[in-house]
């Protein structure tokens, strides 16, 4: 129930004494004389029983059972005596039980303390008549009035001091004002705190109450009056199972040793972070058990997509990792385009070879990806480093049953692997020029003055790089390219650094070696210039290789034919290695190149007429030009997506006619343009070429390299480390597999 004084004739307070006045009691009764609003919460207060209210009679009108609505215009009445002021009270009420009055009210009737003596008035002041003390107390109303307000759900009232009251949380016990002396403070500073999420006690109880059902109608009623947190506070909800899933993807993503959840330091800092979490149940076992359940739902993943999404067939690509103990690691990697022209390169499988060196070590790990991913039927070809792959017959008799060409195309060495092999051979036999240079390096650098002195004579000649010197990372061969050619291009500096420092001098190249460096960074330029696509072209495709090899064996052809023995002997050891490759891959880089409409059968042409002669050059074009329309053959049995009603008949009418299609497209001529994307070409012109677009989507999918962007320039094959080769096997494919497709997001 709420009442709400609304009127107050000034004419009464000119004869109340000041220390008998009183502020507004918690019924939220506004005193227009005093000013003060209160929100009426606070419920346990008893009844007034100053001198004010020996001038006041309180009256209510008839119980209703839904708010009155407050007229403006109505104006408030007031019966004024010589001996009585009245003030007439409209009441709001709000009745759960319509049959239960205000406990102030007798039968709904106001209860009036008439100024016509102290000894019908109770507790009237020191006249009051002692006698009547018995009548008096039954007849003013001490019961409490019960408390409305939610907020005292949450709060408790202590008395501080005399006239000193505070209200105290009840669960983190903070204490609030809430009166001093006839002072009555509001509620809202207390519904702040339970609302506006300050009280971390209670949010955790809140928490904990959701979690739990309410059974009993109590509870119900009780929710019902609860209050909502505000929507700018989130509501945090502890699980310990999200959180060791968290954990889990945390060690995977950053390579973290599964041990370190029973560290010391890590179990101290969680505990502090979250004291809920039970570390009891986090020990090694169950971390590698969530790592496992987290590759899963990953492999589910990328397996519902592989399904759904892949429109053509799967190239694979092996690397192979060893280890301290002697065991290998094979990296099985496929590439693929999906239905919408987009080119993916995904980690399938970690298989671990006992004997890596053995014959069979790579078919055997292609057996084990087939098999796990369902993909006998969707292989085109397998990329492999050095190691050759061999497989037993029968295992190639079943692969060849859904390989195209027969298996012509199956197998191909990794490009980057080639371009390694060749520089660190180069830089191997050149190893004594290389090293006096970087020694020169290492002198400037390694020392302030030095350097300082360098640069002063950079200035001073007016050296026009940019370049400035560095020291190489001796496991990846570019940089010690790099550090070579920035050398070559100040070697004016060096030449003249030992007029600052004669001990320089002692280790300075001469020109004869400098000229040893040029030739160096001549030969390197070459395969530099490709191995940088691979390494910064997101997944490219196959037919931007095949120029670039070419253009490598055009430039080494050439300085073969130098005079300087040093030269020729670098350059044919060079092309040795770039003809090996050439004739395993040739063919299929041919292929891809045709399917790419900025260069089609017309650049093969050109190529092999420059490097082969008139009878070599048209019997390798006649080949590639007998596959390509062999492999066309194939595809163009395979089912085109019809309806069924028509495709019966509509594919006699397009087997009349399937030779026109590839006809059509190498009869025009070659897209001449400099920024161009070729599955994007494909993709708007696949309803031109509906078979051909097939063969494309395969054809450049082909992955020219085994290694990922960043180890293209190893010089290395990747070693393991130590930690997880000392885990199953299992967990070591979990772990890194799942690494890999997290990377992805969803898939």
């Amino acid at each position: 129930m709420q009442r709400s004084l609304v009127a107050l004739h000034t004419h009464c307070l000119d004869f109340i004494p000041e220390e008998n006045m009183i502020m507004p009691d918690e019924n939220n009764i506004e005193l227009a004389a005093y000013g003060n609003n209160h929100d009426g919460t606070n419920h346990d207060t008893e009844q007034p029983t100053n001198g004010f209210w020996d001038h006041i009679t309180l009256e209510t009108e008839e119980p209703m059972m839904s708010p009155i609505q407050q007229n403006p215009d109505e104006v408030q009445k007031m019966a004024i005596s010589d001996h009585e002021e009245k003030i007439i009270i409209q009441t709001q009420t709000h009745y759960e039980d319509p049959e239960t009055p205000f406990p102030e009210f007798e039968n709904n009737k106001a209860i009036s303390y008439p100024n016509n003596g102290a000894a019908s008035c109770p507790n009237s002041g020191a006249d009051s008549n002692p006698n009547n003390e018995e009548t008096n107390h039954e007849t003013q109303p001490n019961k409490r009035r019960k408390r409305k307000s939610t907020v005292w759900e949450h709060f408790t009232i202590q008395t501080e001091s005399a006239g000193c009251r505070r209200a105290y949380c009840n669960q983190c016990k903070r204490s609030y004002a809430y009166s001093k002396g006839s002072k009555v403070s509001g509620t809202s500073h207390l519904r702040r705190h339970v609302e506006k999420g300050s009280c971390a006690a209670l949010l955790r109880s809140q928490d904990n109450n959701q979690s739990e059902p309410s059974s009993s109608k109590g509870a119900t009623n009780s929710s019902k009056r609860s209050y909502k947190r505000a929507s700018s506070t989130p509501q945090f909800v502890f699980d310990q199972d999200h959180f060791r899933n968290d954990i889990a993807r945390m060690i995977i993503m950053h390579d973290y040793p599964l041990h370190m959840v029973e560290h010391p330091g890590f179990v101290s800092f969680v505990q502090n972070l979250q004291p809920e979490f039970n570390f009891n149940m986090m020990t090694f076992d169950t971390v590698q058990g969530d790592c496992i359940a987290a590759y899963q739902t990953e492999r589910q993943s990328l397996r519902k997509f592989i399904q759904q999404g892949v429109a053509g067939r799967i190239c694979l690509s092996l690397d192979m990792w060893t280890s301290s103990q002697g065991v290998g690691y094979v990296f099985v990697t496929g590439h693929f385009i999906d239905a919408d022209w987009k080119l993916h390169r995904r980690l399938l499988n970690v298989v671990m070879e006992a004997y890596p060196d053995s014959d069979t070590a790579l078919s055997h790990a292609v057996k084990v990806c087939l098999h796990n991913w369902s993909l006998e039927s969707k292989l085109f070809s397998v990329t492999y480093n050095d190691q050759p792959l061999i497989m037993s017959e029968a295992v190639f008799e079943s692969l060849k049953l859904h390989l195209p060409s027969n298996g012509q195309l199956l197998a191909n060495n990794c490009l980057a692997r080639t371009l390694s092999s060749i520089a660190k051979e180069v830089l191997g036999n050149s190893h004594d020029i290389v090293k006096k240079i970087r020694d020169s390096i290492k002198y400037v650098t390694t020392s302030e003055p030095h350097e300082e002195k360098f640069l002063v004579l950079k200035k001073q000649l007016q050296v026009p790089s940019e370049r400035n010197i560095f020291l190489d990372d001796q496991t990846k061969w570019n940089t010690t390219y790099q550090m070579l050619v920035s050398a070559n291009e100040l070697k004016q500096v060096f030449s003249c650094f030992d007029t600052y420092d004669a001990e320089f001098n002692k280790q300075a190249p001469s020109m004869e070696d400098w000229k040893l460096v040029e030739t160096l960074c001549t030969h390197l330029k070459s395969i530099f210039d490709t191995a940088y696509i691979l390494a910064t072209t997101t997944n490219p495709t196959a037919s931007i290789f095949f120029p670039e090899v070419q253009r490598i064996q055009e430039e080494l052809s050439k300085l073969i034919t130098s005079e300087d023995p040093f030269v020729s002997n670098l350059a044919r050891t060079m092309l040795e290695k770039i003809n090996t490759y050439w004739k395993n891959c040739s063919l299929t880089l041919a292929i891809a190149v045709v399917m790419d409409p900025r260069y089609k059968m017309k650049y093969v042409e050109f190529t092999f007429k420059k490097i082969y002669s008139e009878e070599e050059a048209q019997t390798c074009i006649k080949m590639v030009d007998d596959r390509i329309h062999e492999l066309f053959q194939e595809y163009s049995t395979m089912p085109l997506p019809l309806a069924p009603n028509y495709a019966e008949e509509f594919d006699v009418y397009i087997m009349k006619n399937l030779k026109t299609e590839l006809d059509q497209y190498l009869a025009e001529p070659p897209i001449r343009v400099h920024e161009f994307d070729v599955l994007a070409w494909w993709k708007l012109n696949q309803m031109m070429y509906p078979t051909l677009s097939q063969m494309a989507r395969d054809m450049l999918s082909f992955p020219v390299s085994t290694v990922p962007c960043d180890s293209v320039f190893d010089t290395n094959a990747k070693e393991m480390d130590q930690y997880r080769s000392s885990l199953q096997a299992e967990t070591v494919e979990a772990l890194i597999c799942t690494k890999d497709w997290m990377q992805y997001g969803s898939h």
